[in-house]
């Protein structure tokens, strides 16, 4: 969950998503809501939730700084969250929308929970495991077989991330330059005083 995705196009085996699907559109956009949290925590935003036929039955959001847990991704928050809702580790039948790509970790816990269908935003071409650079759910010698949709809302979770690093360039600019300028024995220039472009 550490690279920052290009979104512009789904990954190679993941089905392009269909833009009239306003069901796909609408629970990536809860995803994208819980991604917000994340950020807010000073995460990397990237959220997700599990869908049951038209009800939501769990939400995660990426928190493995907060936690100190590598597996604190979004997908296994949200995978946890929902096998405790059903009582059970197995989750046939139900949907994931996520806001970013899979990794390895993820969609092996997706594969083993039997979730049915994978929807994600924004591709991971550093550690994406639905065809950016592996593609877990294609491997016909697995026993369980994931559907997966890709590039739903991409734009959007794609930019949401790309701000969320820069915010976080510019804030480490910053530092820098205050700490050199503490150095040097002058006083730090304002960033407010920079002029900025989106």
């Amino acid at each position: 969950m550490t690279g920052l995705p290009d979104a512009a196009d789904p990954a190679p085996s993941a089905q392009i998503a269909d833009p009239a699907s306003e069901r796909d559109r609408r629970f990536m956009a809860l995803a994208q809501r819980a991604a917000d949290e994340a950020r807010r925590a000073g995460e990397v935003p990237v959220g997700a939730v599990i869908v049951l036929g038209d009800d939501v039955i769990a939400t995660g959001f990426n928190h493995p700084i907060r936690g100190h847990d590598p597996s604190a991704h979004a997908e296994m928050a949200a995978l946890r969250a929902a096998a405790q809702s059903l009582q059970n580790y197995r989750l046939p039948g139900c949907e994931l929308y996520v806001t970013l790509e899979p990794c390895l970790m993820c969609a092996g816990a997706i594969m083993h929970a039997r979730i049915s269908r994978v929807v994600y935003g924004a591709t991971d071409p550093k550690t994406g495991a639905c065809g950016s650079v592996v593609d877990m759910f294609a491997n016909a010698q697995l026993n369980h077989h994931t559907t997966v949709t890709g590039g739903v809302l991409a734009d959007e979770c794609g930019h949401a991330l790309k701000n969320f690093f820069a915010e976080r360039r510019r804030l480490a600019r910053d530092e820098r330059d205050a700490r050199r300028a503490r150095e040097a024995g002058q006083p730090a220039a304002d960033s407010s005083d920079r002029i900025t472009t989106s």
